[in-house]
């Protein structure tokens, strides 16, 4: 320490003995000159006065209030059994290291653990009602909300929504308490400021500050993904927190980092409030959400799908499966056609549709632009309420994901572009991704699958089921009966990564 402050003695004597020369130079009169001798009209680079920066303070100051600490606890329940055997590592089976693993998290389960975790939120009503993530109170008994002038309160769930993540609480303060309100989050630019406010690792009020760095990010975390990406920093603690804009309204919840290392790298994902407004609406006032239902599977419309059912561009969704007495199956929607746009709005991809249609009251109707046989046709259907047991899931499309491949029906259109009979069956590998385990088995864009181990599969959902069921079976490969270019064999489809 003695010779850091010395070597900052040091420094300092040598800037004074520095200045003192320039002065005596200045005042000499002579030893400046010299510098402008070579170019009498040149002049040295000048900016334009900075003048002091207000920063945020004024902003951080007026919604700071707002803004709450969560504190939750809870003992793990036996319908965690699966996810905590999910947590235990990946040790081989004849390591010895494997029983202790095992032994160290069944003992945890079977002795049910105190749970704790540690979040943000913030009021939207003087009442007391107040915004935070689904996952921040997931699994709690009891939920403790501290305000920022340190009181504290028990807090009751009014409701939660799994596929935002998204959950309304209220406490009783007996008094009226500071909110803040949502913004348009689709008015804010790649660009623009935003600052967030939360409990990162459980440290308190901390403000941090970036940009809006992305729109419409899908992070695979649920059906109707479309987050804000951010770099203003946010850690384990800062989840259910607000995202400001600069004139202090909420723009998104703070949700989600990427995070190799257990730490923000700068990249951190937001709900929009276009989103949570609505959703939080309905919780209010129903302590659910209800979303519409249509009830197909689809998949992206590849170039190559494109030209195969002579399609101008690429563009849409393509059905790929229609649900039995569904609301598109009623409307007469097949299997493979595209759904280009939707009540006129261009359809891009699968969660613009899922989107769309969940924000579809049950009992409207829809108008959709289909390309079915070679041209668009329009195609009304009656939206119904979706349900646990009808609700789209993404397991067969994160299935596939996983393994690298995207599937397609086996229309008329594609049976004749690959030279095959009308009695042919099976679905085709409409994509295969480099390097992805598909890829790894000798997949390729074109095959026609016709059997998955023993069955023989006719949809794409069909062939998804069956290879998410051999993942569960944790399956170390699948045979696939495949015919190319005329020829069928077999393929072991690796289910594990090499």
């Amino acid at each position: 320490m003695s010779k850091l402050f010395d070597r900052f003695g040091r420094g300092q004597r040598k800037t004074a003995f520095a200045a003192a020369l320039l002065a005596g130079t200045i005042l000499a009169g002579g030893g400046l000159a010299w510098s402008n001798a070579g170019s009498a009209t040149a002049a040295p680079i000048q900016v334009a006065p900075v003048f002091n920066q207000t920063g945020f303070a004024p902003l951080v100051k007026q919604v700071k209030a707002a803004v709450v600490n969560i504190a939750t606890s809870g003992l793990a329940e036996d319908s965690d059994a699966e996810q905590m055997q999910g947590q235990m590592p990946d040790v081989p089976d004849n390591s010895p290291f494997g029983d202790m693993f095992h032994q160290f998290f069944q003992h945890r389960h079977d002795q049910g653990v105190p749970e704790h975790a540690m979040g943000s939120g913030f009021i939207i009503d003087p009442a007391g009602y107040i915004v935070t993530n689904n996952h921040v109170i997931d699994h709690a008994n009891k939920i403790t909300v501290t305000l920022d002038d340190g009181s504290s309160y028990p807090a009751k769930v009014i409701g939660r929504d799994q596929k935002t993540d998204l959950a309304l609480l209220k406490i009783n303060a007996g008094k009226s308490l500071p909110y803040v309100a949502f913004g348009n989050s689709d008015g804010e630019e790649v660009g623009d400021w935003v600052i967030a406010v939360g409990n990162p690792f459980g440290l308190g009020g901390t403000v941090t500050a970036g940009i809006v760095s992305a729109h419409g990010r899908d992070i695979n975390e649920g059906p109707y993904d479309d987050f804000l990406q951010i770099d203003a920093p946010i850690n384990p603690g800062n989840s259910g927190g607000p995202l400001f804009n600069q004139n202090g309204q909420v723009v998104g919840i703070d949700t989600a980092i990427y995070s190799p290392n257990g730490g923000s790298v700068g990249i951190g994902f937001a709900i929009p409030s276009n989103i949570a407004s609505h959703v939080v609406a309905q919780l209010r006032e129903h302590g659910s959400v209800t979303r519409g239902w249509l009830g197909v599977q689809m998949q992206p419309v590849t170039d190559a799908l494109a030209k195969a059912i002579g399609m101008p561009k690429a563009h849409g969704v393509l059905v790929d499966d229609v649900t039995a007495n569904s609301p598109a199956a009623n409307a007469d929607l097949k299997q493979g056609d595209v759904i280009l746009s939707y009540n006129g709005e261009a359809i891009k991809d699968g969660r613009d549709l899922a989107r769309a249609v969940a924000d579809t009251n049950a009992g409207q109707t829809a108008n959709l632009s289909v390309w079915r046989d070679g041209h668009e046709r329009n195609v009304t259907v009656t939206i119904a309420t979706q349900t646990a047991a009808n609700g789209a899931t993404k397991s067969e499309q994160s299935s596939q994901e996983r393994v690298g491949m995207a599937l397609a029906p086996l229309s008329p259109d594609t049976r004749e572009q690959l030279g095959l009979g009308p009695s042919a069956h099976g679905v085709v590998v409409a994509k295969v991704v480099p390097g992805s385990r598909a890829d790894e088995s000798g997949l390729q864009t074109g095959d026609v699958i016709r059997r998955i181990g023993d069955d023989p599969v006719g949809s794409p959902s069909e062939a998804a089921a069956k290879i998410h069921q051999a993942e569960r079976d944790r399956k170390e490969a699948i045979p696939l009966l495949v015919t190319r270019n005329g020829t069928t064999y077999y393929l072991a489809l690796q289910l594990r990564q090499s």
